[in-house]
């Protein structure tokens, strides 16, 4: 076999690379192309060149899209980062029985989103939603929750936040399964206490493992879609709409294809960005 190409090797991944290429790289290139038209998914489609790109500089809404985007990403993944990570340090220290403990902080991770938003649209129901009863019982005022302005996009990311945590907390047992015994029988031997333990071996030991739910965190974030058009469709006042859920009501509520697809493309570059940015801050060495 000296000198020849060994093809079985290639056939044996190429499936992966042609369903890759088709429905993923084919896909976004489409869109790209699509940004630059007034494409409405039926007649139109002229090439307007930037005047998308331009209108979505004008577009209040979209622009206050990103920021919602940005608010609920920092309300959510940070969170239930910093949560999943203690959760993973009490279990895999055996202070809490595991069997069903972790179980119960997994199970919300594989509910649907679906079933999870009208859950906890009766939770935050204002007239007799279980929250409000709650602060009742404690003689306390109730709330409007998800129809208050102010509140109701951190009221997705809490939901957000409970839903997430589970996955993060496996991850983050994973993670610390790989960590060797041995940094910590050291360190004991040096008389670090468990604080001093924590910050400097465990968490510089668990970079990897965070940097890689940070990048699919901030995707993930920047995705969010289904609770907000559930919960709140975007509302009030436009303070929970996200830029999916703008490119949705762009591309298939008003037909504006080309139009999302520069919203799209505009998603795509700030989720490469941050991606990046997060590669340098966390992998510098």
């Amino acid at each position: 076999m000296k000198g020849k190409v060994k093809i079985a090797p290639y056939c044996f991944i190429a499936p992966f690379f042609i369903i890759f290429t088709y429905f993923y790289f084919v896909p976004v290139f489409k869109v790209i192309m699509d940004s630059f038209t007034d494409y409405d998914m039926f007649t139109k489609r002229n090439f307007v060149g930037l005047k998308n790109y331009i209108d979505l500089v004008k577009d209040e809404t979209f622009i206050l899209s990103i920021g919602n985007t940005f608010f609920y990403t920092a309300c959510m993944l940070f969170p239930a980062l910093v949560i999943g990570l203690l959760l993973a340090c009490l279990i895999g220290s055996s202070l809490v029985k595991t069997r069903y403990t972790r179980m119960a902080i997994f199970m919300p991770h594989v509910f649907s989103m679906v079933a999870i938003s009208m859950i906890w649209l009766y939770l935050y129901e204002p007239n007799n939603g279980v929250l409000n009863q709650i602060l009742k019982t404690m003689h306390l005022r109730g709330s409007k929750w998800l129809r208050d302005p102010e509140i109701a996009l951190f009221c997705l990311a809490v939901m957000g936040i409970w839903k997430s945590v589970g996955y993060y907390m496996v991850v983050f047992l994973s993670g610390l399964k790989g960590i060797s015994l041995q940094y910590y029988e050291a360190a004991k031997i040096d008389g670090a206490g468990p604080v001093n333990t924590f910050f400097h071996i465990t968490l510089p030991l668990l970079k990897p493992t965070t940097t890689f739910l940070l990048i699919t965190g901030i995707i993930s974030s920047f995705n969010v879609f289904e609770q907000v058009n559930i919960m709140t469709g975007g509302g009030p006042l436009n303070r929970t709409t996200t830029m999916v859920h703008q490119i949705y009501t762009a591309g298939f509520a008003e037909y504006k294809l080309g139009y999302a697809s520069a919203m799209s493309v505009i998603l795509l570059l700030i989720v490469i960005g941050i991606s990046i940015l997060n590669f340098g801050l966390t992998n510098k060495e």
